[in-house]
């Protein structure tokens, strides 16, 4: 776990008390995302992982991974494959440049390709004198 920092909180059990926690920045292990918490949800959460620190989005996804797998694992087993799974995707790009001129060359031609809303040539529906709809030609009105 990175502490990043710390602001002090006052919640709703801590009001009742009269006391305040402090509120710090932690690190998910697995994916990096930064999560503001207490110091003592903190400790909940590693003595519940082996000491690591998870945001709640990876617990969520270690529990799933739990359901999912064919054979019956168990927490660490599970925080491992999920931690595995992270970590392929949260390498850096090895040409960060080149894979964002492809990601855009591939959003342009996605959008050259989808089709175009069209409207039909020459046809329009006005109102007429008598508020009646009438089909008006892109050269001549035509009533009824």
């Amino acid at each position: 776990m990175e502490k990043i920092g710390q602001k002090t909180v006052a919640g709703a059990g801590a009001a009742m008390k009269g006391t305040t926690d402090v509120a710090i920045f932690a690190k998910c292990e697995c994916c990096g995302l930064t999560e503001e918490c207490t110091e003592e949800y903190i400790k909940r959460v590693r003595e519940r992982y082996s000491g690591r620190w998870i945001c709640g989005l990876c617990a969520e996804a270690v529990k799933d991974e739990m359901v999912r797998s064919e054979k019956r694992i168990g927490n660490e087993e599970a925080l491992n494959q999920h931690m595995s799974f992270c970590n392929k995707f949260r390498s850096p790009p090895k040409n960060p440049t080149e894979e964002l001129i492809c990601a855009v060359k591939q959003l342009v031609l996605r959008s050259l390709d989808s089709p175009r809303s069209r409207k039909p040539a020459g046809l329009v529906l006005v109102r007429s004198q008598s508020c009646r709809p009438a089909l008006q030609s892109s050269c001549s009105l035509k009533m009824n």
